[in-house]
């Protein structure tokens, strides 16, 4: 028998947060500046590059600006207004996403978003009226590790008041699921809003009538 979980530990990017937006814009960039389809994404989304931004070493100014010096042998004294333009979205919620966000919530169940962000992931949450659709945000790049390690699953659960075993995790990266599910967190890559729904009954953190479930264990 499933174990109910009594904590929804919850990816923001991929999941709550879209970025479908940014993807055309970039395309509109690249093609008006001469790029190779997908150049901004492969130098911001560089290992090396990345990660000292998502675990707090840079603060996110200095990624971007690192991408603009990246960019300069490519399209010259451009390069500073093509990573301005590309960096003034936020992104988009996902607000089929966000509906079951506030369902799970109002059962009294907590909600904490567990995201690989950069400094400015607090403001991006602002920008996007998510600051206070969440009881907690644990911020790769405020604790210093990032998923999959197991530090930040540890964090999540502390965040949320509960045993790992009572978290569901969801994240549409296969490996950092896979990480939860070795911490010992019930973990599932996200596949849809629908299909949340479907896990979130299943842990009995939803009724099947999507109405919120009781709170009693």
């Amino acid at each position: 028998m499933t174990r109910r979980a009594i904590a929804l530990l919850l990816d923001l990017d991929g999941v709550l947060r879209r970025w479908d937006a940014q993807a055309r814009l970039a395309a509109d960039l690249e093609c008006r500046h001469d790029l190779p389809a997908g150049t901004l994404a492969a130098l911001a989304f560089d290992p090396q590059r990345l990660a000292p931004a998502v675990t707090g070493q840079l603060p996110d100014q200095v990624w971007r600006l690192g991408i603009a010096r990246a960019l300069v042998p490519m399209c010259g004294e451009a390069a500073a207004a093509v990573v301005a333009d590309w960096s003034e979205s936020a992104g988009e919620v996902d607000t089929n996403v966000l509906a079951l966000v506030r369902d799970v919530r109002r059962s009294g169940a907590p909600v904490v978003l567990v995201s690989n962000g950069t400094t400015r992931l607090e403001l991006d949450l602002v920008r996007l009226g998510l600051h206070e659709e969440v009881d907690a945000v644990v911020s790769s790049a405020r604790l210093g590790a990032a998923k999959p390690d197991g530090r930040i699953y540890a964090a999540a659960a502390a965040a949320a008041g509960a045993t790992a075993g009572r978290c569901l995790f969801v994240d549409d990266s296969v490996a950092y699921v896979r990480g939860a599910a070795e911490f010992g967190l019930a973990a599932h890559r996200y596949r849809g809003a629908a299909d949340l729904r479907g896990q979130l009954v299943r842990r009995g953190l939803l009724e099947r009538s999507g109405e919120a479930a009781p709170t009693q264990e």
